[in-house]
C-alpha cells in the first residue's frame, strides 16, 4: 500500500554485478565478536587462576540467574504497562523509569545472562539509573528521537502517515474493499 511517496528508480550497475551490501559493518561486527569472545575467555581464565574453577562457575550461575530475573521483572513491568494503557480510558499511572521503557532494562539482564565479566559488566551498566540514563541520552542523540515517543495504546489509537515533504498526517485507517468480519458477541440470526 502506497501514500503517493514516488518510488526510487533502482541503482545497479550496468556490468551485471550485484550492488554491494553491508560495507565496513559487514566487516567489523565479526570481528568485533570474535575479539569480544576472546577477551572473555581470557578474563574467565585469568579469575579461574586466581579464585578457583568453582569460583567461575558460580559466577556463571549467579550470572544467568540474575540476569533471568531482571529480564523476567521488566517483562512484567511492560506488559501491565501496556495492558494498563490498552484499557479505554486508561492511563499509566506507574511512571516509566527515567521517561524511557524496559528495553535498556532487558538488555542489561540479557548482558549479565551471557557468559562471561565483560558481558556481566556492561550489562550492570545498563541496570544501573544513572548510567542507564546516560546511555538512553547517548542512543537519543546517535538516533536522532527519544527512545520512548509514547505509549504503545497510542500507536493503536491513531496512525500516522509521511508524506513526501516530511509532513505527518494523523488519521485512521478505513478498508472498504473488505466487509467487516462479524464479531464472537453478535447474535447468530437463525438461517
Amino acid at each position: 500500500m502506497t501514500f503517493g511517496a514516488p518510488r526510487q528508480p533502482s541503482h545497479q550497475p550496468t556490468d551485471g554485478r550485484s550492488p554491494r551490501r553491508g560495507g565496513r559493518a559487514r566487516k567489523l561486527v565479526p570481528l568485533g565478536v570474535a575479539i569480544w569472545a576472546v577477551l572473555e575467555i581470557w578474563l574467565l581464565t585469568l579469575v579461574a587462576d586466581a579464585a578457583g574453577g568453582l569460583t567461575v562457575l558460580a559466577l556463571l550461575v549467579g550470572g544467568v540467574i540474575a540476569g533471568s530475573y531482571v529480564i523476567k521483572r521488566a517483562g512484567r513491568r511492560a506488559w501491565k504497562r501496556l495492558t494498563v494503557s490498552l484499557q479505554p480510558g486508561g492511563a499509566v499511572t506507574e511512571s516509566a523509569p527515567e521517561g524511557g521503557g524496559n528495553g535498556l532494562t532487558m538488555l542489561g539482564g540479557l548482558l549479565i545472562i551471557l557468559p562471561g565479566l565483560l558481558s556481566d559488566a556492561a550489562g550492570l551498566l545498563c541496570l544501573f539509573p544513572p548510567t542507564r540514563a546516560l546511555l538512553r541520552r547517548g542512543l537519543e542523540r546517535r538516533l536522532g528521537r527519544p527512545a520512548a515517543p509514547g505509549t504503545l495504546g497510542d500507536a493503536f489509537q491513531q496512525a500516522r502517515m509521511r508524506q513526501p515533504d516530511g509532513k505527518v498526517v494523523q488519521g485512521e485507517v478505513i478498508r472498504d474493499d473488505q466487509p467487516p468480519a462479524p464479531r464472537q458477541d453478535d447474535p447468530q440470526l437463525p438461517r
